[in-house]
């Protein structure tokens, strides 16, 4: 029976996974790279035992953080939060403590769940914030496990088992009403200060239906899971999305690690995987044919996918590249380019596909709000029972992000007459140049298509003469500046667009977030420093 047809409206998320792990007792629920596996009923029966230590570690505490990376005991400590009736708050370790302190700060975090040896790992100290508040505690895994007896072991395993459902539901954690808090996640922080994005057990449960109703899983399906928790794509696709539709997991905390996502894959005969372009582009040079054999779908977002990527990802592993199109607002899934059942056209390439079943999308103008507008750029607008509850303790930016119900999402966009979404361009990324917008996506295409691959990136900084200059980097460090200057002159980018010669950098890499994206925050910061 598919995920959709159960009604589970009036469940919470772990209460769900309650119900799934019961009818999935025995198969594979999860497994990561350090050789983690767990069954259902084992998952369950560890979540429980979690969730009473959880629960006697923070009383009085709404929000608990956790310091984790995507692996067995991320998975159970996030379902376990719940169940102690805490909201689990997944912190962004790759943007640095800065950042993770104004999370820590927003949601009032007394005590956050974190590894040794991940701690170790990673080489980070959390900051007190304020400045001279206390620092929240750190509460240890391996010490969780460790002081876990006998008697509460078995007791666990006797409620997971045995006890009827609904006294089960009643126990652990609040059954969640339309408005219950599931997570915050804060966004990037790529162009400015991270937002705290509240999604409630609704959202997250409305999204997983949208997406299920696309990819109906099996308890033969198993997803091979490399984004954070931290990333709404990880936390939904990889985390709730498998735990509730009864397939399989298994993780590995470093999506650039193509050696060890190939041989999981082939390990656990891995069916489905949500990467980015960047990741797609690594396991193409690292990963088997023989490794991916199993893979039905592979979705890749967050950045754009270009068609020689995608060729050549087939004509590797015989696989065709899905593309989809989220934010974390929407839970994040709004959109994936693969068939939709009722729909006669199953995809489109170039576009990011049409919404998935329970949200709604339009383009409106971009300086007007007429629309919608069918077959014509503008901004992209999305609502739905996925659409989040707003931005944690910032009542003015949440009415800023939405427009009668609809969520702003700062995106150009086209949609035509059979709902097919195409994204062209971001609100941000464009540069006022003599009066004139100049968008930074289609000269990093340009740029992309002059050098043969994905390796362009382009921002702007301050010029006094004409408002702003734009500054492009690029990867192809066998390419003096002065030859991809002369390429792009030919090529039919109006001269307006054209960087200067001396405003084109070769460098060894381009700044990224955890979760793959592009650190436009981070690229500002490095075209000021080479533009003097």
């Amino acid at each position: 029976m598919s995920f959709s047809n159960y009604d589970l409206s009036p469940l919470a998320l772990h209460h769900a996974f309650f119900a799934t792990a019961r009818r999935c007792w025995k198969q594979l629920a999860i497994a990561d790279s350090t050789g983690q596996e767990l069954t259902y009923g084992r998952a369950l029966t560890a979540v429980l035992l979690f969730a009473r230590e959880i629960r006697r570690r923070t009383p009085n505490e709404r929000m608990v953080g956790l310091l984790l990376p995507a692996s067995a005991g991320g998975a159970l400590a996030n379902i376990a939060t719940l169940a102690a009736g805490r909201v689990p708050v997944n912190l962004n370790f790759t943007a640095g403590e800065d950042s993770m302190a104004v999370a820590v700060e927003r949601c009032g975090i007394r005590t956050i769940i974190t590894s040794k040896r991940f701690l170790d790992k990673i080489g980070i100290s959390l900051k007190p914030t304020p400045p001279g508040s206390p620092a929240p505690d750190l509460v240890f895994l391996e010490d969780i496990r460790a002081g876990i007896g006998t008697a509460a072991k078995l007791t666990a395993a006797l409620e997971a088992r045995l006890l009827p459902l609904s006294m089960l539901t009643a126990r652990y954690g609040p059954t969640a009403s339309d408005d219950n808090l599931a997570t915050v996640i804060f966004s990037s922080g790529s162009t400015g200060a991270p937002k705290g994005v509240m999604l409630s057990h609704r959202n997250i449960l409305s999204n997983i239906e949208g997406f299920a109703d696309i990819f109906p899983m099996t308890a033969a399906d198993c997803f091979i899971g490399v984004l954070p928790f931290f990333h709404s794509f990880g936390l939904t696709g990889t985390l709730w999305f498998p735990m509730l539709t009864g397939c399989a997991v298994a993780y590995h905390p470093n999506p650039m690690d193509a050696k060890v996502v190939g041989e999981l894959a082939a390990k656990y005969k891995g069916t489905m995987l949500i990467a980015t372009p960047t990741f797609v582009n690594a396991y193409m040079r690292r990963c088997t044919p023989e490794q991916f054999a199993n893979l039905h779908h592979v979705i890749v977002g967050a950045e754009k996918l270009r068609r020689p990527l995608a060729d050549a990802f087939k004509a590797q592993f015989g696989i065709e590249l899905t593309e989809g199109y989220g934010c974390t607002e929407m839970s994040p899934v709004v959109a994936v380019n693969t068939a939709h059942a009722g729909e006669p056209l199953p995809s489109k390439p170039g576009s990011v596909g049409r919404p998935v079943k329970g949200v709604h999308a339009k383009v409106v103008c971009q300086h007007t709000g007429d629309g919608p507008l069918i077959g014509r750029e503008g901004l992209l607008l999305v609502r739905g029972d996925s659409l989040m509850q707003g931005y944690l303790g910032e009542p003015e930016r949440t009415a800023e992000a939405h427009r009668d119900g609809w969520y702003l999402t700062g995106d150009i966009a086209s949609i035509d007459e059979h709902g097919f979404i195409t994204i062209t361009d971001r609100v941000s990324r464009f540069s006022k140049i003599g009066g004139e917008m100049v968008p930074h996506l289609k000269i990093e295409d340009a740029i992309n298509d002059v050098l043969g691959e994905a390796c362009a990136a382009v921002t702007a900084v301050p010029d006094e003469a004409r408002g702003e200059r734009i500054i492009a980097f690029y990867t192809k460090l066998d390419v003096p500046p002065a030859q991809v200057w002369e390429q792009l002159s030919q090529t039919s980018l109006p001269k307006l667009w054209l960087p200067r010669r001396d405003n084109l950098f070769p460098v060894e890499s381009l700044p990224t977030l955890g979760s793959g994206k592009l650190d436009l925050r981070g690229l500002r910061e490095l075209a000021q420093r080479h533009a003097g």
